[in-house]
């Protein structure tokens, strides 16, 4: 079994902490983590990174703001800042081309990086698990929003992502979650995204001023490169259906939809996640 190695590199002045696993003469795969309170890559990609790192050279950087990596964010410029951050994150390795996996935030971010080419990211294929179309400001992404740091409230997080209630109601899970959660300034710049400008008080400018409940502007019909879509069927954060409206707007794309999933299919059914993920990794890398 491949070692995951923890390790840090500086890149543009921010301290980047990054997930490193398997051959390093193997064709990349870059990994994606999610955006809730205490999202990370060891926490996304723990049960993901193993089996890759039999076949693939593994990266799996944390976002600005997120995991292990400095907490910074930009008022002014957030998403872009992002964006340019992880990109130069791959270019300091010397990654000139990569499979990317994102789940949740970065299966979305992963997706309108590639549909508006070229892309900031050295992307040959992309995995979109729980990634891309429109989020709805639901009661369980209430939920999400409403974390207030306690053990509680993470349980409730838990139950509101994942379609099995067994994560949440996991003592040691939840206090992993909690660990990254209460990093110094984790809470800070996961909440950041709420803090708006006021707005003029008519209902359209109050739903535009939302982090949730905007229309999704992206054109998937743009998309250039391999796409795997998987989603899961009982997944409250994203409206029902939403990835066959994916499947019929990009061009080159397989679709799985898991039975008995909430939003995270790399985390509730990670095996078979694995398995799909890496046959139709080793078929864009056999053509």
């Amino acid at each position: 079994m491949s070692t995951i190695e923890s390790k840090f590199v500086e890149v543009d002045g921010v301290n980047t902490h990054y997930l490193e696993a398997g051959p390093k003469d193997a064709p990349t795969v870059g990994l994606l983590h999610s955006g809730e309170f205490g999202g990370c890559s060891e926490i996304s990609w723990e049960f993901t990174i193993p089996a890759l790192a039999q076949h693939f050279h593994v990266l799996a950087a944390d976002w600005l703001g997120f995991g292990r990596t400095d907490k910074v964010y930009d008022f002014a410029d957030q998403r872009a800042r992002v964006y340019r951050h992880m990109a130069r994150f791959y270019e300091t390795m010397g990654v000139e081309e990569a499979d990317f996996i994102g789940n949740s935030m970065g299966g979305s971010n992963l997706a309108r990086m590639i549909a508006d080419p070229p892309p900031p990211l050295p992307v040959r294929s992309a995995v979109l698990c729980s990634g891309g179309g429109f989020t709805p400001l639901t009661d369980e992404r209430k939920v999400l929003l409403g974390y207030d740091c306690s053990d509680g409230a993470m349980r409730d997080l838990l139950h509101a992502m994942l379609h099995d209630p067994k994560w949440g109601d996991d003592a040691d899970y939840v206090a992993k979650r909690q660990e990254i959660a209460l990093l110094p300034g984790a809470y800070e710049v996961a909440s950041a995204p709420r803090l708006k400008r006021p707005q003029p008080n008519d209902e359209d400018a109050k739903k535009n001023a939302q982090s949730f409940g905007i229309p999704d502007n992206t054109i998937y019909e743009n998309v250039q490169v391999p796409v795997l879509i998987v989603a899961g069927e009982n997944d409250p954060l994203r409206e029902p259906g939403y990835s066959n409206d994916l499947a019929s707007r990009i061009p080159e794309n397989e679709h799985h939809v898991f039975m008995d999933c909430g939003h995270c299919p790399n985390i509730e059914h990670a095996d078979k996640f694995n398995e799909l993920t890496i046959d139709f990794l080793k078929r864009i890398h056999s053509r």
